[in-house]
């Protein structure tokens, strides 16, 4: 999906970017308001990142994102809404690491 798709949605997805990026705030995803440069900057100081890490994060967010269609039992489209797996800021991809 492209970044123009998400930031049309963004009160959808303000969901999903808090789920990603906890330690923005409300006033930050009111500032951000769907805009990725303002994402950005605000993943960049919130989690003490250089700038490209949190270009590459945002990058991943939105290749990721995804429209989700639910259908009535009748067949009519009954919602649609953002849905997306998403890993917190900062959360290791290994499984198991230091267990023994």
């Amino acid at each position: 999906m492209n970044w123009d798709q998400i930031e049309g949605k963004w009160k959808q997805s303000v969901g999903q970017v808090k789920e990603k990026w906890g330690k923005l705030t409300d006033d930050d995803l009111t500032v951000i308001a769907g805009k990725r440069d303002q994402l950005v900057g605000k993943v960049q100081e919130r989690y003490g990142i250089m700038r490209d890490e949190a270009e590459q994060q945002v990058n991943d967010f939105e290749r990721n994102y995804h429209d989700v269609v639910t259908t009535a039992p009748d067949g009519e489209v009954e919602e649609v809404r953002t849905e997306r797996r998403v890993r917190p800021a900062g959360k290791s991809r290994t499984r198991g690491a230091g267990k023994p």
